[in-house]
């Protein structure tokens, strides 16, 4: 292996190249006047389009804002607080010898403690160009065909923050850089986001070196690491397509919903419930075990997945489902990314949004037959820059979703 590109980074040159997504509030908008009311339960989808002061979201600078209180949100109460850059990031990239791809291994810095981390690079098979290639980041395994012309990179996050059980917490090569023990803590979901911000520096200052173009990226997982690669797309602005792939409860599926529906279709215990998700594993912060261990209690957070889902927005979001599997919550997950595209549409970017539910298939196993052309669509348009048409969302679920029934607010046209 013949190293053939080598990035060093002081804190303060990353920052300048990225502010990662923080509970801070973004240049330009106030501070918060207001804490959010956790004592109350509401039933509904919470208002995406009203600030904590009850002040309205009415333009697209507005929501700009209203963005970064909802990020802030989401690691207070869920997710866990996603650190900044690191002090240090140093970045090798080893190309294979035979020329189809390399190691990319990110040595990090940070409080006096240094962490080795390689992920690696598979270019794709093609005649018709040499680089620089976009690229699609698989957490852990990449559970999609991978798509013509893009190069696969595969980030082993569970090396970084592991999830193996509830005795995880705390694990992984995150943890040896930031020890926090605190209640809002970042769980695995959101160490893996960071870890991806850091492979993302390194593409964005190697791009001769890796052949990477880090202007069309995107990012997949699924299952667990279907929740995942939502967590990635929201608190990673420069990731341009995210495909969410039979995520379930916690990743598109709101957890009011899944409520719900685990209590509707067969009584009970059908449906994994944010309940349920804390005693298994450790991708949420010890924080929203509170809400997650009262009944109804995640009634009480300002916020549910259709707005971690607007995150995203007006980027690329592509999520599909699969009807075969009650515990992925698929009416939840429907109704969720039916009010999550109420905040794409506020956007004038409904076509950068897509949702597909198959029918019953195995488990991560992309029925091509079914969502090929679909996916196709969506990789076509956000990483090759292709100018075609995108407005997928579909189910194959003998069931509606009557959004009127979950909502009390309206849906505004930003601009």
């Amino acid at each position: 292996m013949q190293l053939l590109g080598r990035l060093c980074l002081s804190a303060a040159t990353v920052a300048a190249l990225f502010c990662a997504a923080s509970a801070a509030p973004a240049s330009g908008c106030p501070s918060a006047s207001a804490s959010p009311s956790l004592a109350t339960k509401n039933p509904l989808l919470p208002n995406p389009f009203e600030f904590l002061s009850g002040a309205p979201v009415s333009s697209k600078a507005d929501w700009s804002c209203r963005r970064e209180e909802i990020s802030a949100l989401f690691q207070q109460y869920e997710l866990g607080i996603k650190p900044g850059p690191p002090e240090h990031l140093e970045s090798n990239f080893g190309e294979y010898a035979n020329g189809t791809g390399g190691n990319l291994t990110l040595t990090i810095s940070n409080g006096g403690n240094t962490i080795s981390w390689t992920a690696t690079v598979k270019y794709p098979n093609t005649t018709t160009g040499s680089g620089p290639y976009p690229a699609l980041i698989a957490l852990d395994l990449l559970t999609v065909p991978a798509p013509e012309g893009v190069a696969i990179i595969t980030a082993f996050v569970s090396e970084f923050a592991q999830q193996d059980n509830t005795t995880s917490r705390g694990k992984g090569l995150f943890y040896e850089l930031y020890p926090d023990t605190s209640p809002q803590a970042a769980g695995a979901l959101m160490a893996w986001a960071w870890g991806v911000s850091r492979i993302m520096d390194a593409l964005t200052t190697t791009t001769t070196t890796t052949n990477i173009d880090p202007a069309r990226v995107g990012v997949v997982g699924c299952s667990r690491w279907g929740k995942g690669s939502l967590v990635v797309t929201a608190f990673e602005e420069r990731i341009a397509l995210g495909i969410i792939q039979e995520s379930g409860s916690g990743g598109a599926a709101c957890w009011r919903l899944s409520d719900v529906e685990n209590v509707s279709v067969n009584g009970s215990d059908t449906v994994q419930t944010a309940h349920e998700i804390v005693g298994e594993n450790v991708w949420y912060s010890q924080e929203f075990e509170v809400f997650a261990n009262e009944t109804d209690g995640t009634q009480r957070l300002p916020f549910d997945h259709h707005m971690l889902a607007g995150l995203v927005a007006p980027r690329g979001l592509f999520v599909v489902d699969n009807l075969g599997f009650e515990w992925l919550s698929p009416w939840s997950s429907y109704g969720c990314m039916t009010a999550a595209r109420e905040i794409y549409r506020a956007l004038g970017a409904q076509q950068a949004f897509g949702y597909s539910e198959a029918a019953n298939h195995t488990h991560c196993q992309f029925p091509v037959a079914d969502q090929g052309a679909e996916l196709d669509t969506y990789v076509n348009k956000f990483l090759l820059g292709q100018q075609i048409q995108s407005d997928v969302f579909r189910t194959e679920g003998n069931f509606t979703f009557d959004l009127a029934q979950w909502i009390d607010w309206e849906t505004p046209m930003l601009s």
